[in-house]
């Protein structure tokens, strides 16, 4: 990217210098080598195991992210940076392997609608506890939504809301056309507010 100004420099003036491409979260400008599994690691780790550990948890997050890289590595040479950013690309990989722990998701979702239905119970009843109450209630309800969702609409949802992609680039990690990521996001999101309307509606 380059930074231009409307007026000529005064004389004896520096020229003017060309600004680096904005740095990702991590400072770096450019994507790293796909052939570079360590600068891969170091870039994108964070980003796939927050939204790993949303899924399935920090511990089966945790090899799952491992296995993402291995895999990455062992394609690289199917990676084409023209057809999309390598984040994309990752995400992709690592929802192919979650999906071998489908089980492991929904039971967990599962796990978090009855804590937070159990500890909701257990709240004494006074005017600031019977906010935590709706609070949980809420949470647990969108758990059971989630655990509820068919396959693709929970991914769909998931990379759009943990792991923050754009449209165009769920299509890309998913391998489908940007009219079904936005039809299966629509449908998800419908299904959430009525979970969340549902809560509210139970004071």
């Amino acid at each position: 990217m380059t930074v231009t100004t409307q007026h000529d420099p005064p004389p004896g003036a520096a020229p003017p210098v060309e600004a680096a491409e904005p740095p990702d979260a991590f400072g770096t400008t450019e994507p790293p080598d796909p052939a570079d599994l360590g600068a891969m690691f170091d870039a994108y780790a964070r980003d796939l195991l927050r939204y790993a550990a949303q899924r399935v948890g920090e511990q089966v997050a945790e090899d799952v992210v491992a296995q993402t890289f291995l895999v990455a590595y062992e394609q690289r040479h199917h990676y084409d940076s023209t057809r999309g950013a390598m984040l994309p690309w990752l995400y992709g990989i690592c929802g192919n392997l979650l999906r071998r722990h489908r089980r492991t998701e929904v039971r967990a979702l599962r796990a978090v609608a009855a804590a937070q239905f159990h500890a909701a119970d257990e709240v004494a009843p006074d005017a600031r506890s019977a906010e935590r109450v709706d609070a949980q209630r809420a949470v647990a309800r969108v758990a059971t939504a989630l655990a509820k969702l068919p396959r693709r609409q929970r991914e769909v949802l998931l990379l759009f809301a943990v792991a923050e992609l754009e449209y165009a680039e769920i299509a890309q990690a998913l391998g489908i056309p940007l009219g079904s990521v936005q039809s299966a996001l629509h449908r998800a999101r419908t299904k959430i507010k009525s979970a969340l309307a549902a809560t509210g509606g139970s004071r």
